[in-house]
């Protein structure tokens, strides 16, 4: 079993394929958690138990964990959400050549799945394609405006956008079943062409929330005919209750609507 197996198994069991990213902003942690002991922990902690019923997945950003406390504080975020019974999937973006590569990949001892950067080319991605229970999301067309700065460059020998390149390249680097591509909800028309590149892989599709992707597109195709792939929102869950005192129970429901929200679509 890999990890989109296990995946379409956790969308199953929960009838939803939201994804929900755990980015515990230091400067916005209600003040129930800001002054506890390692306090992205607790804030993590809580929200998952309010959301869990409702996430295939759960997505923590390396970037909101990169001090001492940080990492100890992402290391019991995925213990945790492993007792639910949640995959997670380590957002890093990471890629590098040789040993820093392959010390990078040493990330998916803990994690279920990562994302990485094409850039570098097949040998940079190799140790974490390598292995074979994990899953490796590659970028391909970022749900950020600037990201057509480079994305959507075309490329004449090939006829086609880099984005639609990538995502054929990802598709001929799936040989373990492991490879899916992240492809945001805020460009709808280049997301249909990544999936007639792209089949077979499974999509993570961020901007559905405070990006304001559109959520239709995201689930017709993001998913593959199987139905498995995800869609992320951050903000707009974890802080939906942000000047509430039920801060969790706020983000439970933030989560629970956009569930039924994409199921209307599914």
């Amino acid at each position: 079993m890999g990890f989109f197996d296990d995946l379409a198994d956790r969308i199953d069991e929960t009838n939803s394929v939201v994804c929900v990213g755990l980015d515990p902003d230091l400067d916005r942690l209600p003040d129930d958690v800001r002054d506890a002991d390692f306090p992205r922990w607790q804030f993590n902690r809580r929200i998952i138990d309010a959301t869990h019923e409702h996430a295939a997945c759960y997505k923590p950003n390396a970037a909101f964990y990169e001090d001492p406390d940080g990492w100890t504080s992402l290391v019991e975020t995925i213990a945790y959400a492993h007792g639910k019974g949640v995959p997670v999937i380590l957002d890093a973006k990471r890629a590098d050549i040789g040993n820093t590569a392959r010390q990078y990949a040493r990330a998916l001892d803990r994690a279920d799945a990562i994302t990485v950067n094409p850039y570098l080319g097949r040998d940079s991605l190799q140790p974490f394609l390598s292995r074979e229970d994990k899953g490796v999301i590659v970028l391909c067309r970022t749900s950020n405006p600037g990201g057509k700065d480079f994305q959507n460059l075309e490329l004449a020998s090939y006829d086609e956008y880099l984005y639609e390149h990538v995502a054929r390249r990802a598709s001929e680097w799936n040989e373990h079943g492991n490879v899916g591509l992240v492809v945001g909800a805020t460009a709808p028309e280049e997301l249909e062409t990544v999936r007639e590149r792209a089949p077979d892989l499974p999509f993570l599709v961020p901007g559905v929330g405070a990006q304001g992707g559109d959520a239709e597109a995201a689930v017709e195709h993001g998913l593959t005919d199987a139905g498995v792939g995800v869609v992320n929102s951050t903000r707009g869950i974890i802080f939906a209750g942000e000047d509430s005192p039920n801060w969790a129970g706020a983000a439970g429901d933030a989560a629970r609507k956009l569930k039924k929200r994409l199921n209307e679509y599914r």
